[in-house]
């Protein structure tokens, strides 16, 4: 009986960690293809479409982290059941797009499928994450937390908060149960709060520890700089 259950635990993970992440990264290339498919069929002048406009299980941007190196590249597609996560990183539906006002959310695996955000815990305060839609590159930054680093990328993220308003106190990182949600209110941990329209922010979030769906790891970046994607990385 030991030796059976042995087996089908073995066989288990091997479907989590190998096979399950084959079959995303499957997902992935053609959630990629199709993003880039919709990207050459709008017209120069169209404006970006509105988070309230999103299709569910349709792509609708690409996330970069570029300290994560190759594991840091992703598409991103417009819900957050198993069947979207299963594809890659999730947008929580009802918070802002990319660049918009507000709290943009995203939601991915930690272990299996991929695991996009297997690695946010080795992000540090002021590192880089970047929103790409079919005109702009959007730059958010970790927040510094108490004792941030010195340089340029938090300089940068210091001004961000001072004209963002009320996010001075919101931490780089949180561990939280799965039914608090506040996390990805328009000001992270403060639903009550309208957020000024200056105010724009990233969360990601996932499942902590590994192996296990007890807590969720969340990330909360601000935005720091948005570029013409015509213009390149």
């Amino acid at each position: 009986m030991s030796l059976t259950l042995s087996v089908l635990v073995l066989l288990f993970v091997v479907h989590e960690l190998v096979v399950s992440s084959w079959l995303t990264g499957a997902d992935q290339r053609a959630a990629g293809g199709e993003l880039d498919r919709i990207w050459s069929q709008r017209a120069p002048s169209a404006a970006e479409p509105a988070s309230s406009g999103f299709v569910p299980g349709r792509p609708i941007a690409r996330l970069q982290i570029p300290a994560l190196g190759a594991d840091g590249n992703w598409t991103v597609l417009e819900g957050v059941d198993g069947a979207d996560l299963a594809r890659g990183p999730g947008h929580y539906p009802g918070t802002a797009g990319p660049g918009e006002p507000g709290n943009i959310a995203i939601a991915g695996h930690r272990v299996g499928r991929g695991a996009p955000f297997d690695r946010l815990g080795e992000l540090q305060p002021c590192d880089e994450m970047v929103l790409e839609t079919a005109s702009a590159r959007y730059s958010y930054r970790l927040l510094p937390g108490p004792a941030p680093p010195q340089g340029p990328q938090c300089d940068l993220v210091r001004r961000a908060i001072t004209s963002a308003g009320p996010v001075a106190d919101v931490p780089p990182f949180q561990v939280v149960p799965p039914t608090q949600r506040d996390v990805i209110a328009p000001v992270p941990g403060r639903p009550e709060v309208s957020p000024p329209p200056s105010l724009r922010m990233l969360t990601l979030t996932t499942c902590h520890p590994r192996f296990s769906a007890r807590f969720r790891l969340v990330t909360h970046a601000v935005l720091v700089a948005v570029t013409p994607r015509s213009r390149g990385a």
